[in-house]
C-alpha cells in the first residue's frame, strides 16, 4: 500500500510526482557540521521531504553565529547546536526523524557513525584534517557523498556554482585537500561533487580573530574517558577569523541539499 504524502509536501509533490516523493522520503541522510553551510543544508532537506536526517555537531551557538547560522539567534546563544536545530526541524515537520548527535568527526570518533548506513553523506566540516578523512571515508563507501568547500570571503551569489572535487578552481580549501591526499598517496577512490565559489576576498575589518572578551561560546569539554569533545569552542583554536554573509552560507547549504533531491528523483 503506496504511504500517504504529508499535506506539508503537497507543493513538492506537485513538481517531483508521487514516486519520486516516496523514495525522496524514505532517504536515509546524515549532515557533518551545521554551521553556516549545514544549518541551511538541514532546513532545506526537511522542508523537500527528508525525513530521515542526523545532524552531527560539538559546538554550542556563539554570539558571532548569528550573523550566518539558522538556529543562532540571541535567544540561543550558549545552546548545543544540534539541539536548537533539531528542535526548529521538527517544528517545520514533527513526523521527522531527527537524530542529533552533539560529537565531532575526527580519527578517534569516525567508525562510530557507520556512513555505510546512509544513503547521502554531506560534508559541512571546517578541520582540514577532519574534513579529508571524511572524504576518504565516504569515498569507499557505496553512500552518494557531497562536499562544502570553503564559503569564507565571498560576496558574490552569482559565483556559487558545483564541480567534481578535482575540477574545483579558485578555492584555497580545495587545493590545500589536494594537496594533503597528493602528500599522503591516498586519494580518494571515486569521485564526487562539491559546491563551492571561485571568488576570495579579503577581511576589511580591523580585527579578524574573536577576542576572548567578545565569544561567550564555552571551552572545550572532554568526556570522562572518552576523546569526544562534547562541547567544543573553535574560536580560540583557529589563527584567523574569516568573514562570512549569510546569503553566502545560505545558498551553499540550499545548493547541498539540491543535489541531494535532485539525485534522489532521478
Amino acid at each position: 500500500m503506496e504511504e500517504k504524502i504529508s499535506p506539508i509536501f503537497r507543493r513538492t509533490e506537485l513538481l517531483l510526482g508521487p514516486e519520486a516523493m516516496g523514495r525522496l522520503t524514505a532517504k536515509r541522510v546524515i549532515i557533518f557540521g551545521v554551521g553556516g553551510v549545514g544549518s541551511w543544508c538541514a532546513e532545506s532537506l526537511v522542508r523537500s521531504g527528508i525525513c530521515h536526517l542526523t545532524i552531527v555537531d560539538s559546538d554550542r551557538v556563539c554570539i558571532t553565529n548569528i550573523n550566518r547560522q539558522l538556529m543562532a539567534t540571541s535567544q540561543t546563544v550558549g545552546l548545543v547546536k544540534v539541539e536548537v536545530l533539531r528542535e526548529r526541524l521538527l517544528a517545520i515537520n514533527p513526523s521527522a526523524e531527527v537524530t542529533a548527535m552533539q560529537k565531532i568527526f575526527t580519527e578517534q570518533t569516525a567508525d562510530s557513525f557507520d556512513i555505510g548506513s546512509y544513503d547521502y553523506v554531506i560534508d559541512a566540516i571546517d578541520s582540514l584534517k577532519d574534513k579529508a578523512l571524511l572524504i576518504e571515508m565516504a569515498c569507499r563507501s557505496k553512500v552518494k557523498f557531497f562536499s562544502s568547500m570553503g564559503a569564507a570571503l565571498k560576496m558574490d551569489p552569482t559565483r556559487i556554482q558545483v564541480a567534481e572535487f578535482w575540477k574545483v578552481k579558485g578555492d584555497p580549501l580545495a587545493r590545500a585537500l589536494r594537496r594533503r591526499f597528493k602528500q599522503q598517496q591516498r586519494l580518494p577512490q571515486r569521485k564526487f561533487l562539491c559546491v563551492f565559489s571561485d571568488e576570495l576576498l579579503q577581511n576589511k575589518g580591523k580585527n579578524a580573530t574573536c577576542g576572548t572578551d567578545q565569544c561567550v561560546c564555552p571551552k572545550a569539554v572532554r568526556g570522562p574517558g572518552d576523546p569526544t569533545l562534547l562541547n567544543h569552542e573553535w574560536c580560540s583554536s583557529k589563527a584567523q577569523i574569516n568573514g562570512t554573509l549569510a546569503h553566502i552560507t545560505a545558498i551553499f547549504g540550499f545548493m547541498l541539499a539540491g543535489l541531494v533531491v535532485q539525485d534522489a528523483c532521478k
